[in-house]
């Protein structure tokens, strides 16, 4: 008896865990879809394979396991590497298929014949062609345990359709999963955190992405906090990995400005970097004069930079690092108290709620984004999600938009990728069914995939898309009127979004006056359907409020 190479790696992917393949089948792997449509994974058919790419990143972003997006050769293939190259710098685990030219004509000249595997490689953790029909269970392990090993990532494999057609023995099966367990610090490394943090005057904690990923880390996270006292700042990956309405919390750090959370890190002697990569935020902007004590805590030794000079790292589970962290520290209680024990709170979780509730009965259309900002807060609960795409949208819903849970706040922090967030919606939602779910986008990012509501109509996948429309890029806008005086080249025109949803089969929302926002998000996040509300946005706005942060002193 024997199967097919197709066959034998749908086994393979079925082993994994694999519940969703996102992709646009072609001529070269058509026998890799019929595979899937003869297996419980289901293949999710897309209108463009970048969406399938964002579709299986916020699905692995939220699961911690590798989705898969698959396409054909050449140009398929290729509209997959920018939610490839998203998924690896927002360490997020993702495997990436593709058909690719028989090993006939792979030395030669032929029809939409490229070398893909160079090309993914610098977006990836791993890129290669499988080599052999028989290699297929060793290479597909090898491509999930790369990816989801920590730093996760995405990995690209090329299967020639030669091989994919040929047949393999029918014992042939997949390999063994073995997991990887995490280590933990010495004893040395914790009674060395331990001797500088109690060193310090004023410490900080910056937590990141890896805290937000790792199960557990955010009830170490609470634990250490709340038992030294130490406040907690996230990048815009961690929002969500401390509560923004505890009070010791003070925000997210990563505006373009010099915010209030800023001040906290001025006046920092020593920063506990609970997760953190450097890619998230440039620590410069912490850590400017490079003379702060770092305490890295994470599952891997950090990036080398002059203004992230570690002096003793904690590697290992990051939950498990915390609580080493804590007990130590507390079993030094007995001694001096240290400097910074007592200190008052810096109280920044009460001056963000300020700014926004100051906006919170705004009627004037168009609506100012703090209005916008609120509505969606009290349209969705505390383990509820939004996608906040790139743009003047992800400013302001990363600076304002409180956060309880982690990752139930996704943002492209990494590549800062403008479009991901109404395709990443369909497989945020696939991965947690239960969750509200929306994507709130500005009107430039939403034409890039709006072809997607198709498939979230077809699929019969919930969708709530909420669009903040400018007629123009508003984040380039901002920043030209910031630092030249003038703007020039952002403005467009936009179709009529409510027919336009309505020609694909879903409800299209117009809001005209501001007490209509939240009743209609309200209503799209309960529908089983497909939702896009079109909200207009005051971005005058923007320019108040960098004007306003560049007359701050320490508010602290």
């Amino acid at each position: 008896m024997s199967v097919t190479a197709a066959e034998l790696l749908v086994r393979c992917l079925e082993d994994e865990g694999v519940e969703y393949v996102f992709g646009i089948p072609g001529e070269e792997n058509i026998r890799f879809v019929q595979a899937l449509a003869d297996s419980p994974i289901r293949y999710v058919l897309v209108r463009h394979e970048q969406a399938a790419s964002f579709m299986a990143e916020m699905y692995g972003r939220l699961t911690q396991r590798a989705a898969v997006c698959s396409a054909t050769l050449g140009p398929g293939a290729i509209n997959l590497q920018l939610g490839v190259a998203d998924a690896t710098t927002n360490s997020t685990p993702l495997i990436a298929l593709s058909a690719q030219v028989g090993r006939d004509r792979s030395y030669k000249e032929s029809h939409q014949g490229i070398d893909l595997v160079p090309m993914f490689a610098p977006i990836t953790k791993w890129s290669a062609l499988v080599p052999t029909p028989e290699s297929i269970p060793e290479i597909v392990r090898k491509a999930f345990k790369t990816a989801q090993t920590e730093r996760p990532g995405a990995v690209y494999l090329a299967v020639p359709e030669d091989i994919e057609a040929a047949r393999v023995p029918d014992d042939l099966t997949p390999l063994r999963i073995d997991r990887v367990r995490p280590n933990e610090p010495t004893d040395g490394q914790i009674a060395r955190a331990v001797e500088l943090l109690r060193a310090a005057q004023r410490p900080i904690v910056l937590a990141g992405h890896g805290a937000a990923r790792e199960d557990g880390a955010a009830a170490e996270l609470l634990r250490f906090a709340e038992s030294t006292g130490i406040p907690v700042a996230t990048t815009f990956h961690g929002k969500g990995v401390f509560p923004d309405d505890h009070p010791l919390g003070l925000g997210a750090v990563g505006f373009m400005r010099h915010d209030y959370v800023n001040f906290g890190f001025d006046a920092a002697d020593a920063i506990v970097a609970v997760g953190y990569e450097l890619q998230e935020f440039d620590p410069k902007k912490v850590n400017p004069e490079g003379d702060a004590t770092i305490i890295h805590v994470h599952r891997f030794p950090a990036e080398v930079d002059r203004h992230y000079p570690v002096d003793v790292g904690l590697h290992g589970s990051i939950g498990r690092s915390l609580q080493l962290f804590t007990d130590a520290l507390e079993a030094a209680s007995g001694d001096a108290a240290p400097p910074w024990q007592g200190l008052q709170t810096p109280g920044v979780a009460a001056l963000l709620k300020d700014e926004l509730d100051g906006h919170d009965a705004d009627t004037q259309v168009p609506l100012t984004p703090q209005r916008i900002v609120a509505d969606t807060r009290k349209a969705l609960g505390r383990e509820d999600i939004v996608l906040a795409d790139t743009g003047a949208v992800k400013m302001w819903m990363a600076r304002l938009y409180p956060t309880y849970a982690p990752n139930t706040c996704l943002l492209s922090n990494g590549l800062s990728t403008m479009g991901f967030a109404l395709p990443g919606a369909l497989g945020a939602k696939l991965a947690r069914p239960e969750a509200k779910v929306l994507a709130a986008t500005g009107d430039g990012a939403f034409l890039m995939h709006a072809q997607e509501l198709e498939t979230a109509v077809r699929e019969e996948i919930p969708l709530c898309v909420l669009v903040w429309e400018d007629d123009g890029y508003g984040l380039i806008e901002w920043k030209m009127e910031m630092e030249l005086g003038t703007s020039s080249s952002v403005k467009f025109g936009n179709p009529d979004v409510v027919a336009f949803t309505q020609s694909f089969g879903g409800t299209g929302v117009r809001i005209t006056e501001a007490d209509q926002l939240l009743p209609a998000l309200q209503a799209g996040l309960a529908s089983s359907g497909v939702t896009v509300i079109a909200v207009p946005v005051d971005y005058r706005e923007n320019l108040r409020l960098t004007e306003r942060l560049g007359e701050l002193e320490d508010p602290l």
